[in-house]
């Protein structure tokens, strides 16, 4: 099997059938990355479209610094801090809406709202993207062991909030 770095340098070179490779390794992890982070599926879709449209953009520029897996990570997390700050620019010039994500409602979901934005980010990076501390680090352009403390802190918080609804259950 042909490594993410590999190909990406064949898709630089201007293999098709590399970059293919790439968009069939990664569009799900990227589906999801978003999907788990903002409450619309198309929208989800869309920025997923988004992340490899960015790669086509940079591939003269790409410099194997990095694995591809942070590379993409990387923009896909620029791609959703755009995409909040739009939200929340809109969201000021409207009204609230009342309605509320029916997924809302799942409790492992409301305890990771109460988690601190940078402490959740950081979890739900190495829980659902499965990134490595390292990566993480880098990423985030955060010393690991930042990582590791938050990760930490944030794992015993969550564990704090879910603790009373396993007792319910």
């Amino acid at each position: 099997m042909t490594s993410d770095e590999a190909l990406m340098l064949e898709f630089q070179r201007g293999s098709r059938e590399a970059f293919e490779e790439l968009f069939a390794r990664y569009r799900d992890p990227l589906y999801g990355f978003f999907h788990r982070r903002l409450p619309s599926r198309p929208r989800a879709e869309d920025l997923t479209q988004e992340v490899f449209l960015a790669v086509m953009r940079a591939a003269s520029r790409y410099e194997p610094r990095a694995l591809v897996r942070t590379y993409l990570y990387g923009i896909a997390l620029k791609l959703l801090y755009a995409e909040r700050r739009r939200h929340r620019d809109a969201d000021a010039n409207t009204e609230p809406s009342v309605a509320a994500r029916p997924d809302e409602a799942l409790w492992v979901r409301e305890a990771l709202d109460r988690l601190d934005a940078n402490d959740r980010e950081i979890l739900m990076l190495r829980e659902y993207e499965q990134l490595t501390y390292a990566e993480i680090a880098e990423l985030l352009r955060i010393p690991l062991n930042t990582v590791r403390s938050r990760l930490f802190r944030s794992r015993l918080a969550l564990k704090s909030y879910l603790e009373p609804e396993v007792r319910n259950v």
